[in-house]
């Protein structure tokens, strides 16, 4: 072999040898690349977007489902002079335009349903970006989740946003009042207010199941809070009989109003089934409230009327 042959040869196969090293350098770098990139989308799927912390969220967007929303005006009183400029403290609530209360009552009505209705939404988008997510980890490989890598960032920034939506709406906030809920004529010997209103919520009562029970002619109803309110505040506590869609029984219902937790019902029909249902009482500030707990309880037969009856059943 003469050296001009030798000489290309090797000069071919210093150039094929560079071509490879390089090669080997770049996949190497893009296979780091690959790691590292896969590693931050890992982080914020077992974090921000874990499975654990969306049913957080989940199970507390239930609970606020089945919340009471009320309006919160600030001050609650106010100094009040009158024509001898003696100062009185006055509720605002005496001082409220009845008609304009009523007009943020509807305003506050409307803003909780949508408030429900986006977070609803949000963790349905944010459970779709999660598996999304979890996709390009788990089946892209690494030459295709770099391809993507722009389109994933997109999502993560997106994802983040939602998040953050998702936790400003669970929390109730300030309503926009746009007319004067305090006659200027009422604030006549009074500088103007400075009005705050606002939505906020309160837990549901819910039955004690294993504290609530029924005897032959009474029943004994218990109820709590998910926050165990140690200040007790008026509720409602509605009973109904059950008559099983008979035509010709007429059911019979009441209502009383408990400042407890507990609450006996007598009077009751024994072997009969009575539906119960608690609810808060404090309706002039209420603006929502769709849901209430109920529980049925069946009354005790009367072992003596059940004796005479077999004693005198007819054979066959």
């Amino acid at each position: 072999m003469s050296f001009g042959i030798m000489a290309v040869t090797l000069n071919e196969f210093e150039t094929s040898s560079e071509s490879t090293a390089r090669s080997e350098e770049q996949d190497s770098t893009d296979w780091e690349r690959y790691l590292e990139r896969r590693s931050l989308v890992l982080q914020f799927l077992h974090s921000d977007l874990s499975f654990h912390y969306l049913q957080h969220h989940q199970t507390k967007v239930e609970l606020l489902k089945k919340c009471y929303f009320y309006l919160e005006i600030e001050p609650k009183c106010v100094n009040m002079r009158d024509e001898n400029q003696v100062v009185h403290c006055t509720s605002i609530l005496q001082l409220i335009d009845p008609c304009q209360l009523l007009r943020m009552k509807k305003v506050g009505k409307n803003q909780t349903k949508i408030q429900l209705s986006l977070l609803t939404e949000l963790l349905e988008l944010l459970e779709q970006g999660r598996e999304e997510l979890s996709g390009y980890v788990e089946t892209c490989d690494a030459t295709t989740f770099l391809s993507q890598w722009d389109l994933i960032m997109q999502r993560l920034s997106k994802l983040s946003e939602l998040m953050e939506t998702l936790l400003s709406l669970e929390e109730p906030g300030q309503l926009y009042v746009k007319h004067h809920l305090v006659s200027r004529v009422d604030l006549r010997h009074t500088e103007l207010l400075n009005i705050r209103i606002s939505l906020c919520t309160k837990t549901p009562l819910i039955f004690d199941r294993n504290e609530s029970f029924a005897h032959k002619d009474w029943a004994k109803l218990k109820w709590f809070t998910e926050n165990q309110e140690s200040y007790l505040e008026p509720c409602e506590l509605h009973m109904k009989l059950l008559t099983n869609g008979s035509p010709t029984e007429l059911g019979y219902g009441m209502v009383r109003t408990v400042t407890s937790d507990t609450c006996v019902v007598h009077n009751l029909q024994p072997g009969r089934s009575y539906k119960f249902t608690v609810r808060r009482s404090d309706a002039l500030m209420l603006v929502f409230e769709n849901w209430h707990d109920s529980m049925i309880l069946k009354t005790e037969t009367n072992a003596v009327d059940q004796a005479d009856s077999s004693a005198y059943a007819p054979e066959g």
